[in-house]
């Protein structure tokens, strides 16, 4: 009997660069948004470093300048805070979104390999009833042929 040959081989290879291409994706989103919380914490850290500033500032002799200074970069932190947690906010639905395409290209390569391995046990059955086909053949022929049986 042939060699088994899966029909659908190609796709499956496929699903499976599918799936490496859809696994590259969200590792890329995944670094991208460590990034973005990693800037968010560091603007976190200078704006608790410019309050502890407005603080020594406050109560020690009073220089309003340094500390009108202070409380203009606390509110620009501020501000640029909420546009960095906006943009961790994206990020996240970014992978979220890359999360739920990874695992529609892992189901669909599970069904093709699922699909492989039915197709060859289906193979393994028609290759076990040839072979009994032919071993019944054989003994068919051996017990039926009377001349077969005298030599023996």
């Amino acid at each position: 009997m042939k060699k088994f040959r899966y029909k659908m081989e190609n796709l499956l290879q496929v699903k499976i660069k599918l799936e490496d291409q859809e696994k590259i994706a969200y590792g890329n989103t995944r670094m991208r948004l460590s990034k973005e919380e990693e800037t968010l914490a560091k603007l976190h850290e200078r704006k608790a470093a410019y309050e502890d500033e407005l603080r020594q500032l406050r109560s020690n002799r009073l220089d309003i300048v340094s500390i009108r200074r202070s409380e203009e970069a606390i509110k620009i932190l501020e501000e640029k805070i909420q546009q960095q947690i906006l943009i961790v906010k994206n990020w996240e639905k970014r992978l979220e979104v890359a999360r739920i395409r990874l695992n529609e290209a892992v189901q669909q390569r599970k069904i093709q390999e699922k699909l492989k391995e039915k197709a060859f046990e289906e193979y393994q059955k028609e290759y076990e009833a040839e072979e009994q086909k032919e071993i019944d053949q054989l003994n068919s022929y051996r017990y039926s042929n009377p001349m077969l049986n005298e030599e023996d």
